[in-house]
């Protein structure tokens, strides 16, 4: 998938002059709205990278957002393109321009923004809490002795700082909350680059003492940090929502068709408990080598992808979205065809590219190296097109050989561009229908090829998210 580079401008969240919120809504000539949508075959949606919304855990996307994204993409029948966006404000920027079709934040729904956005129905309700450190004994106190020690009404953060995200709905209310108890509240508000997540670390890491966030964002990292507290509630309940353009009513309303259907069904609260009523698998998620979060690790077998992807010449990241997309980095893996280990190696392929053992790592990885480096080979010397080898390379790896070089056959039959891979691709999928796959120039004969279409998608797909977070 490709990505773009932007140019970020700096857009006023608090109220503004009407040239500002003029010129937030400006973007390209033509807004996509959901026929354009559909006609081009992908949603492009913003998210943030984070303990809840969207990360790389044991070499698996996972998220919130993600895995409701990917729900509505499937209700949509459209494939999802994510982009990591840098704080809320870029993000209405590039909603607004037109760079992607769905601001996929967990945003505070309140009136400033109404006048940029449009909001989709709410996905839940939170409020607003003073996140604070417990008393350095807590373990040794009774709670009203803890109680005694902490800010519990507002009026009791009269001359304190508190370090809020930029032009957040938490300094909104922050100001709103000092004309509310008759004193200053001193309001520092970090970059526009900070996050809720890191300046809840800093409070436990006491290097600032408050900070505000959402109930449900304070529950999350509770779990992981033990000595906050977060009961002092500062607001009433709000609304929390994506946003598309106002450009963009027909997206908006089968987004709230969508979100009203997934609600009726078990789906929407199953995933919503997977990321923030489940402390205990979180802690394990942040706490991984193997976690985008807080490490930069994939697998266990980093290393020897690393050994692999060099002979071939790739980004280790390709070679590790192959394997998982094999295996799921198990090395005892067998398929219900025989192949087996990390690269799913048949018999006679680990024995030709010399793994007498490919239920061993290492040598299933070599060996499956090897096959990979014959492949690439064999797809360089007959001159397709070189941003297209990788996905011949990878068709054959899955399929065989002989099948993609039928399809190769049938297209220069029917007069298509035999070195591109969507030309070629077309024909493979052909190859179920008996006019096809009986044709004479074609020697492999049937084959049902939508797997490896797909598995050509998945693994691009996947190596674009293991971009997003893993670093080279």
């Amino acid at each position: 998938m490709a990505r773009r580079s932007f140019a970020f401008c700096v857009l006023l969240l608090f109220p503004g002059s009407c040239n500002q919120v003029s010129s937030a809504l400006q973007g390209p000539e033509i807004y996509p709205d959901l026929p354009e949508i559909k006609q081009r075959g992908y949603l492009t949606a913003l998210v943030d990278n984070n303990s809840y919304s969207y990360f790389i855990y044991k070499g698996r996307p996972m998220g919130f957002e993600y895995e409701l994204l990917q729900n509505l993409a499937r209700y949509l029948e459209v494939e999802l393109r994510l982009k990591i966006g840098s704080g809320i404000e870029q993000g209405i920027e590039q909603l607004n321009n037109g760079e992607t079709d769905i601001l996929a934040y967990p945003l505070t729904v309140t009136l400033d923004r109404t006048r940029l956005v449009k909001f989709i129905h709410p996905l839940f309700e939170s409020h607003q809490v003073l996140v604070q450190r417990k008393p350095d004994n807590w373990m040794q106190l009774t709670a009203d002795e803890i109680n005694r020690m902490l800010i519990r009404k507002p009026a009791d953060l009269i001359g304190k700082k508190v370090y809020v995200m930029h032009n957040s709905s938490f300094a909104q209310r922050l100001l709103h909350l000092s004309e509310e108890i008759g004193g200053e509240i001193i309001i520092h508000e970090d970059s526009a680059t900070a996050t809720s997540e890191s300046l809840i670390r800093a409070v436990a890491e006491e290097r600032i003492d408050y900070t505000v966030t959402d109930d449900y964002l304070a529950q999350v990292n509770a779990a992981i940090y033990p000595n906050l507290d977060i009961e002092t509630v500062l607001s009433l309940p709000q609304q929390i929502a994506w946003a598309v353009r106002h450009t963009s009513p027909e997206l908006l309303r089968a987004i709230n068709e969508w979100l009203a259907k997934i609600k009726k069904e078990p789906t929407f609260m199953v995933i919503y408990n997977r990321y923030f009523k489940s402390p205990r698998n979180l802690q394990l998620r942040v706490k991984s080598d193997y976690s985008s979060l807080g490490g930069n690790k994939i697998s266990p077998y980093d290393n020897l992808i690393k050994e692999g992807a060099a002979q071939l010449n790739w980004d280790w990241r390709l070679l590790a979205a192959v394997i998982y997309q094999e295996s799921k980095f198990n090395p005892q893996s067998e398929s219900w065809a025989g192949a087996v280990g990390l690269m799913q190696l048949m018999p006679e392929t680990a024995e030709r590219f010399g793994a007498s053992n490919p239920l061993e790592p290492a040598q299933n990885i070599r060996a499956g190296v090897k096959f990979l480096k014959h492949l690439d080979t064999y797809w360089a010397r007959e001159n397709v097109r070189e941003e297209d080898r990788i996905k011949f390379v990878l068709a054959s790896y899955n399929a065989g050989l002989s099948h993609i070089i039928d399809a190769r056959k049938l297209t220069a039959k029917y007069g298509g561009d035999v070195s591109s891979w969507d030309a070629v691709e077309w024909y493979l999928l052909k190859k179920s229908d008996p006019k096809y796959y009986k044709d004479p120039v074609v020697m492999a004969g049937y084959c049902l090829c939508e797997e490896p279409v797909n598995y050509v998608k998945e693994i691009l797909k996947l190596f674009e998210e293991y971009r997003l977070h893993i670093s080279a």
